[in-house]
């Protein structure tokens, strides 16, 4: 299984205006600005994408009236999740086509998107005209009038005077919001210093609606980056999430994220970068690589022009974020020459040898504790990782390992395997991970399309780690993270605690170049496509579709009432079983019982878990309340009392579990020279020390020790009496 493509991960395709909102980094989502239509390559798309989805999906959805109304449904609410561009009537123009998008992709025809497109694009620039007159004179916020939030339930505009009352209110939520805030810090301002002037509130008011200005021209000049294609990726993936929540569609550009992600590696200089108005601003260095080795180019330097090797520098002063991007990536060993600004107004040309930069989050970490005068292990697993490209790459699988082998030369008597936010990754490290910790035996079993049913084992005697573990889970720990604590839990190897149950996605991925299959055409890079191809189960039959895997010992968690798992996804396949893999169970358990026990007690006498629980309660009785008072008096109002309830609940935040962590010894030598690790480990480190679910993982790991030990003082007693006899 080492060399297999096979993707575990959680949901992760996001929808294109989610992404543009977001900061763009070297290894991000690349938006394109080139307005040309290829018509012929988009109609190839569909073509080859609806045929291997038909050959390769485990369960493909029947292309009908369902589908097409499915993907109607899901394809409007991307474009205008919030209800503010199209209107009534675009809507009732559009939904003559609610039931013939199954015949336009068998046909590839491209009227309903083509459609909605202009459509969306006449739109997007009424918009900007609406929004500027909005903000060009001040709000009132003496009238009585209220907004809504809820913009799905929320009806269109009827027309063009309704659509601006729409804009108006939710400008002015936010600007209002803005203002109350700006005004506690002013009152703070003057309470620490008496002779502080405070600024008016017109003063105040023009600040709100000048910051909301920047924003939406921000926004807006992000949309304005995106081109048609960028557009039609959201329209085929509303097509491919029909199939179910996994199956997407990769543009060129997605795919080589999507790689990055995977491996946590790319090549280029090493440094994360941010439009700032026209510029283009350095925010980041990543610890490493060649940019940050290289000590010249700093945090907050803005870059002017970028030259290949000897080639000429081209300006880049008001050109978009991607294409700088592509201009200062490049393949290992070669030149990057970069003019930038340098934060003290000075200008320098910075001569770059790109290289391969790790994203040194990607990859697991580890920690020692003391408690009780004995040391304790804390592994984290960000994501299964696996180099697909390159075999001698680093994998979680490997990495893992030698964790584990530092842990127990460290002297440690537990180790915490933390996957909680873990959404998956490579099927082949799952399964080289959990054979760390068990002699040898099935570790997952997995059904493909044809039905048939393989077991995957771990085949190595080893066992790397006997002693006590536990693995930590949450409600987003998801695939490969779920067949990791399903296989711990069904071998009965180690407890896991955390969220009620986990995400609950039991589906396999594979993700298919597209290219090969259009080798023959002239559409160019053509993308890749992920789709689902086979399903997994525990070895004990059991499938972790939508129900997860539940947890021995389940803890209060702040977010645990809201719906965020796959049993809330539209299209999530069906739970199933089958029958259950021949396997041992782990012999050395004979207390878990008595430590879940334990473990329970302490949690439900624990005031601070007690309080997260009330808080989680609270949190889903807030999530149906989306109406707001735009006016100033009953805005604040209410604001206070949700103030005064949510102080109730500050103490979660200011929690101090009172242990020390700290770095093996081979990260110490590494701290004492990377500074910018150091800092990382020091705030993980930070986080771990307020971490109240890490305490328990250890207490549990604590109350398994001293069984253990109990248990060697009573036999060794024995051994002492018989002496004693003898």
């Amino acid at each position: 299984m080492k060399n297999n493509k096979y993707i575990l991960m959680g949901r992760n395709y996001k929808r294109i205006i989610t992404m543009v909102c977001l900061s763009v980094t070297l290894s991000a989502f690349s938006i394109n600005t080139n307005k040309s239509i290829d018509p012929e390559k988009d109609k190839i798309l569909l073509e080859l994408l609806t045929f291997i989805i038909e050959k390769g999906h485990y369960n493909p959805a029947k292309i009908d009236d369902n589908f097409s109304k499915g993907i109607y449904k899901d394809y409007i609410a991307a474009l205008d999740p919030s209800k503010r561009f199209f209107l009534q009537s675009d809507i009732n123009e559009f939904s003559k086509f609610e039931l013939e998008l199954d015949d336009q992709l068998n046909n590839k025809d491209l009227t309903f998107f083509n459609l909605t497109y202009d459509r969306l694009m006449l739109r997007m620039e009424e918009s900007k005209k609406i929004f500027k007159d909005i903000l060009s004179k001040p709000f009132d916020y003496k009238i009585e009038e209220d907004f809504n939030v809820d913009y799905e339930k929320a009806p269109y505009a009827k027309n063009t005077t309704e659509l601006k009352e729409k804009w108006r209110k939710k400008i002015k939520l936010s600007t209002l919001s803005s203002l109350t805030d700006k005004q506690k810090l002013e009152e703070d301002k003057k309470r620490k210093d008496p002779k502080y002037i405070v600024k008016s509130e017109d003063v105040l008011e023009k600040e709100t609606r000048e910051s909301s200005l920047k924003s939406l021209n921000e926004f807006f000049g992000l949309m304005d980056e995106l081109k048609r294609d960028d557009w039609f990726t959201l329209y085929i993936n509303s097509i491919m999430s029909q199939f179910d929540p996994h199956t997407s569609y990769f543009a060129p550009d997605d795919k080589e994220r999507f790689d990055t992600s995977m491996s946590g590696k790319f090549e280029g200089i090493g440094a994360q970068l941010q439009k700032k108005n026209d510029y283009i601003e350095i925010i980041e260095l990543i610890s490493g690589g060649p940019a940050w080795r290289g000590k010249q180019l700093e945090k907050g330097d803005l870059l002017l022009k970028v030259a290949q090797s000897n080639g000429i520098a081209v300006d880049v002063i008001g050109m978009r974020l991607a294409d700088v991007v592509k201009k200062i990536k490049g393949p290992k060993g070669s030149e990057v020459r970069l003019t930038v600004k340098k934060t003290d107004g000075t200008i320098q040309v910075i001569s770059i040898i790109r290289d391969v930069v790790e994203i040194e989050e990607t990859y697991v970490k580890s920690s020692v504790v003391e408690k009780n005068g004995l040391k304790y292990g804390v592994i984290y697993l960000p994501k299964f990782y696996l180099d697909f490209g390159n075999k001698d790459g680093r994998d979680a699988g490997k990495d893992v390992a030698l964790e584990v082998d530092r842990l127990k030369k460290a002297g440690v008597k537990g180790i915490v395997l933390d996957v909680r936010d873990d959404g998956g990754g490579s099927l082949s490290t799952v399964v080289d991970i959990a054979g760390l910790f068990i002699e040898q035996g099935p570790i997952v079993q997995v059904k493909s399309a044809s039905k048939k049913k393989e077991i995957l084992y771990d085949t190595d005697k080893k066992i790397e780690w006997d002693g006590p573990l536990v693995i930590m889970v949450n409600e987003f720990s998801a695939s490969a993270s779920e067949i990791l604590a399903a296989a711990i839990q069904d071998y009965k190897r180690g407890i896991i605690i955390g969220s009620k149950q986990t995400y609950g996605k039991g589906t396999v991925q594979r993700v298919i170049d597209l290219n090969p299959y259009g080798k023959n055409s002239a559409a160019g890079d053509l993308g890749a496509l992920k789709t689902t191809i086979q399903k997994f189960y525990r070895i004990n039959g059991g499938s972790t579709q939508l129900n997860g895997v539940s947890s021995d010992v389940v803890m209060p968690d702040s977010y645990a009432y809201l719906k965020m798992g796959e049993r809330d996804e539209e299209h999530a396949m069906p739970w199933d079983k089958i029958d259950p893999a021949p396997y041992a169970v782990w012999k050395d358990n004979e207390k878990f019982d008595q430590v879940i026990i334990n473990s329970k007690k302490r949690i439900e006498k624990n005031i601070q878990f007690q309080l997260i629980e009330e808080k989680a309660k609270w949190v889903d009785s807030r999530s149906n309340e989306n109406t707001y008072s735009l006016n100033k008096d009953k805005f604040i109002l209410a604001q206070n009392k949700i103030d005064s309830i949510a102080k109730k609940y500050k103490p979660i935040a200011d929690y101090k579990n009172n242990l020390k962590f700290n770095s093996l010894p081979y990260e110490l030598e590494g701290m004492a020279k990377d500074t910018i690790l150091k800092e990382k480990r020091e705030r993980w480190h930070e986080s771990l020390s307020k971490d109240i679910y890490v305490e328990e993982a250890l207490n549990v790991l604590d109350d398994l020790q001293v069984k253990s030990m109990a248990k060697n003082s009573l036999a060794n007693e024995m051994k002492k009496r018989k002496l004693v006899k003898s």
